[in-house]
């Protein structure tokens, strides 16, 4: 700004020196046979004729003159050119002043143009960094959607065919832990074929809501992934009570409670025991899920689709994701609270609650 003030300056010296020359120009090219002068005018410019005392003898200068130098100067807004002339050969006068009144609106017009230019150019440049740099991050997410889309079909036919077989053999068989476990495995291949099937049809599916009862919908989810808690000597306990009432679409409900579950279940200790309990709290149902495993150490990245915090435990990193984008769009409050190698414990809040089905 100082270094753009400076050169506005010394244009404006060259201003004032240019329309000095013209005065003195005219003063030489002038007869002295001549009845009188025409002393030359300009328009943003006022200039006068002075003696050695600095006394006018001709001027357009209205304002006072603070003091005299030989040179240019400011005096505030004000600039001078004060030029000194040969002794008794214009007029009597020793001094010739030219001034105008110096603005920097041009400078700082100039200045945030610049600024605004580098806006703008910084904001384009980092645009084109993020697109640079996010690009290879998108073209995983694709490939991975892309596989997803693949293994849905692949997986649905197999899945089907082990779960009607696994079915029809302990109808025909006594129960044993090899069938058991099969069947638990098959129920973890489903969830996640359950997930991987939501995330491709989502966004061209509608998914109607309906009144839901929630005691009902939890219990049966409860003993769905019993068998899956089992593999691992898991006790799920339930504290549920009874007549709570949401509206919900009923697939969206099951992603969400059944990644819960799930996840409980993954990330859970041996041994350990997972609490399960719905109650009512300020007028609206409060689902909790609490494990007591290894906890989570980044919170803020769990619901980033395909984030793992241990790829050891297997799956795509898609299930909270999906929970996430279904509890915001249902308007459903989620709290978590987990302590590394302590725990964690899931609380949804459901806008609303009512006492019957209608």
């Amino acid at each position: 700004m100082i270094y753009m003030k400076n050169i506005h300056s010394i244009q404006n010296e060259l201003l004032l020196k240019e329309k000095s020359l013209l005065i003195i120009k005219a003063m030489q090219e002038f007869n002295q046979n001549e009845e009188y002068f025409e002393y030359p005018r300009f328009q943003a410019f006022q200039s006068g004729l002075y003696d050695e005392s600095f006394k006018p003898i001709f001027t357009t200068i209205e304002h006072k003159i603070n003091y005299f130098k030989d040179s240019y100067h400011l005096d505030n807004n004000q600039a001078y050119l004060i030029v000194k002339l040969p002794t008794q050969r214009y007029f009597g006068a020793k001094y010739l002043i030219v001034t105008n009144k110096l603005s920097f609106a041009v400078v700082y017009e100039k200045v945030m143009l610049i600024l605004s230019s580098v806006v703008v150019l910084v904001f384009i440049l980092s645009i084109i960094f993020l697109q640079t740099f996010a690009k290879p991050f998108k073209k995983m997410n694709e490939t991975l959607d892309n596989f997803i889309k693949d293994s849905v079909h692949e997986i649905n036919t197999p899945l089907s065919i082990i779960n009607v077989n696994i079915d029809l053999y302990n109808r025909k068989n006594e129960p044993n832990k090899y069938m058991q476990r099969m069947k638990a495995a098959a129920k973890v291949l489903s969830n996640i074929y359950n997930d991987m099937d939501y995330l491709i049809k989502h966004d061209r599916l509608e998914y109607e809501e309906e009144y839901i009862e929630m005691s009902i919908f939890l219990k049966e989810r409860i003993e769905y992934f019993s068998e899956v808690a089992r593999m691992k000597n898991i006790t799920i306990n339930s504290d549920i009570e009874e007549g709570h009432v949401i509206e919900m679409n009923t697939k969206k409900l099951q992603r969400v409670v059944d990644n819960t579950i799930s996840n409980a279940i993954k990330y859970s200790y041996e041994n350990s025991n997972i609490d399960i309990s719905l109650y009512t709290k300020e007028n609206k149902s409060h689902l909790a899920f609490k494990d007591y495993g290894v906890g989570i150490e980044k919170i803020e990245k769990i619901f980033n689709r395909y984030y793992r915090e241990d790829t050891k435990k297997g799956g795509f990193g898609i299930g909270l994701n999906i929970v996430k984008s279904i509890v915001d769009e249902a308007n459903i409050e989620l709290k978590i609270d987990s302590t590394l190698r302590v725990g964690s414990t899931f609380l949804y809040i459901f806008p609303l609650i009512t006492t019957k089905l209608i």
